[in-house]
């Protein structure tokens, strides 16, 4: 089943922003752009360097109830001009209709400008699974045992 992700564009938001789309046909995620509000598209958002802030996408979404939304960064911006997310992927929860916004930070050594209409993360719609949490006892034993992180338990 392909999941449908209704999408409803904000009031202020510009319609010639394109919706999020797939490049590829196999890309995984979805691209989304920066739609800035009025009295920001011709400047667009400068991120200093360790600058945060959220991009806004002029969009709502609804996801279908039994999937998540997440929100990845972009290889290239990370790459090219250390732009990433500092909560890597963000998780838009089916049951969130709020704005669609991006958390975004300058890892680079340069400020970086997101100008209208960029692609600045991708989206990936996927299956969630709620489990159900017990108290238990004991743990069942693994070769790993309490092994942290960066441990498998192997070399």
């Amino acid at each position: 089943m392909t999941p449908e992700i209704k999408v409803l564009r904000e009031d202020w938001a510009d319609p010639e922003v394109a919706l999020p789309a797939y490049e590829t046909p196999g890309a995984a995620g979805a691209d989304l752009r920066a739609n800035l509000p009025p009295e920001s598209r011709d400047a667009g958002l400068t991120l200093a360097p360790m600058a945060r802030a959220i991009v806004p996408t002029g969009l709502r979404v609804e996801i279908p109830a039994g999937f998540e939304m997440q929100i990845r960064p972009r290889s290239g911006l990370a790459l090219k001009h250390g732009l990433s997310l500092p909560n890597t992927p963000g998780t838009i929860d089916s049951d969130y209709r709020g704005p669609l916004g991006v958390l975004l930070i300058n890892f680079g050594a340069e400020p970086y400008t997101i100008h209208h209409g960029d692609r600045i993360a991708q989206a990936v719609v996927a299956p969630v699974v709620q489990a159900r949490y017990s108290l238990a006892e004991t743990l069942g034993e693994t070769d790993r045992g309490t092994g942290g992180f960066g441990s498998t338990g192997r070399k």
